[in-house]
């Protein structure tokens, strides 16, 4: 999980402030100092730091906090205002033109992500409502073309493209053409990549810019670089003005130093991560949102608004009938499991509740279990779904033969799924506890 070593670190420094009645410029320091360590272990730029923790212990040494009441709480407020000013302050919406399509150049390395992001975004707008279209512009990658192909099918986003011998240009300038005579509302330009930095491919975006003039310029980085992120986003800046930065596998990289050194160093902001390999794996960027995460707060909203995406709104309805007449039984069961995996990596989603990240960040959470799960209860029967209570010995041998599994599967199952039903029923009067949420999650090792 992103920010996980920087998240344990921030909280062991705070957790030392809280345990004193007052603090003294020397206690605020020496917590800025672990902070700074913390950043660097991150992987964030030492300029960045430095001047993240300068900020910070200027406004935290004040009166106005030392004398406060809760002085370690202010200075845990001023930290996330800060982290919040640094990775951009507020979320930065993508630019639309305002007539005809809005064009938006995808660039980046090779590796770094580039065509997947490109559907990516796409698919998010479709799903907005929007006619989006991809261009393939990469005409010197094997399968590049084929590539934005398959994926741009699997989006349901229509993909424009000329073979390899066209021009890059020519191929642009084609498909903004296109777009404005079918009524597409966004193109995007995935452009070719190289494994580095080179002349010849910063000439080749100058002149698509030149010809067709985007109005983003999204520039798509590797989290999982780190520094060199960092670094490749300031040389493409420099080079060819982009408009904001698109960072792939923030889900994979624990330090997290790039989405915090990338905009402080550019100047220019992060509009969108990648959260994984799926199609739907992608989150608008919110500096707000991200500070939370990171200081162990969680991340409501985003839980709020990717299930108001992905969970469908008639079945969520049903089953708080159920839950509030005792009614929920294995097909509900089997349905909540359906809906829980839209919505994407469950260690994740159970990291955007308050208080609940750092409960289960210890927690191996093995989603293969849901397959497993999933195979018991298909087969049962109906009646068996319906009222596991009847499922005896023998309904138990033939349950488990049928989804190629042991008996004991069953009985855990059944054990597991009577300790759901108490849990809901408790969950209908107030919050889970710590060990009652461990426990919940502790079937998916």
């Amino acid at each position: 999980m992103a920010f996980e070593g920087l998240s344990d670190r921030l909280d062991a420094a705070f957790k030392r402030l809280r345990s004193k009645g007052s603090l003294t410029e020397k206690d605020v320091r020496d917590a800025m100092r672990e902070v700074r360590m913390a950043l660097l272990e991150a992987d964030v730029s030492f300029k960045v730091a430095r001047d993240f923790t300068s900020q910070v212990t200027e406004r935290a040494i004040g009166s106005s906090v030392m004398e406060s009441l809760t002085p370690a709480q202010m200075v845990v407020k001023i930290v996330h205002e800060e982290l919040v000013a640094l990775m951009g302050g507020t979320r930065s919406r993508l630019t639309q033109a305002s007539r005809g399509p809005t064009v938006v150049m995808m660039c980046g390395l090779q590796g770094s992500g580039k065509t997947t992001h490109s559907a990516k975004i796409a698919l998010m707008l479709k799903n907005q409502g929007h006619r989006p279209l991809l261009a393939a512009c990469d005409v010197y990658r094997p399968a590049a073309i084929q590539q934005l192909q398959v994926i741009g099918e699997k989006a349901g986003v229509p993909v424009f493209e000329m073979g390899t011998d066209t021009n890059p240009v020519k191929i642009a300038e084609e498909a903004l053409k296109l777009a404005r005579d079918q009524g597409y509302d966004y193109v995007f330009l995935d452009t070719a990549g190289r494994l580095h930095i080179d002349e010849q491919l910063m000439q080749e975006l100058k002149d698509i810019k030149a010809a067709v003039r985007p109005q983003e310029i999204l520039l798509v980085v590797d989290a999982m670089t780190g520094q060199d992120a960092v670094n490749v986003a300031a040389s493409f800046n420099e080079a060819l003005g982009i408009d904001g930065l698109v960072l792939t596998k923030l889900d994979s990289d624990t330090r997290g130093g790039a989405a915090l050194s990338a905009r402080a160093v550019t100047g220019r902001p992060i509009k969108f991560v990648g959260t994984g390999e799926k199609l739907g794996d992608l989150d608008v960027f919110h500096p707000e949102r991200m500070a939370q995460r990171i200081l162990g707060m969680g991340d409501v909203l985003s839980l709020i608004e990717k299930a108001e995406t992905m969970l469908d709104e008639k079945k969520a309805a049903e089953m708080e009938q159920k839950l509030l007449k005792n009614k929920f039984d294995m097909n509900d069961l089997l349905e909540q499991f359906r809906q829980l995996r839209k919505m994407g990596n469950m260690k994740d989603i159970l990291g955007m509740i308050p208080g609940v990240g750092k409960q289960v960040r210890d927690i191996d959470i093995d989603e293969r279990q849901f397959d497993k799960v999933q195979a018991l209860i298909l087969s049962m029967t109906p009646q068996e779904r319906r009222k596991p209570d009847i499922i005896n010995p023998s309904r138990k041998r033939r349950i488990a033969a049928g989804a190629g599994q042991q008996v004991e599967d069953v009985n855990r199952l059944l054990a597991q799924f009577r300790q759901m039903q108490k849990m809901m029923r408790q969950m209908g009067g107030g919050r889970p506890g710590k060990n009652q949420m461990r426990g919940m999650m502790e079937q998916f090792r």
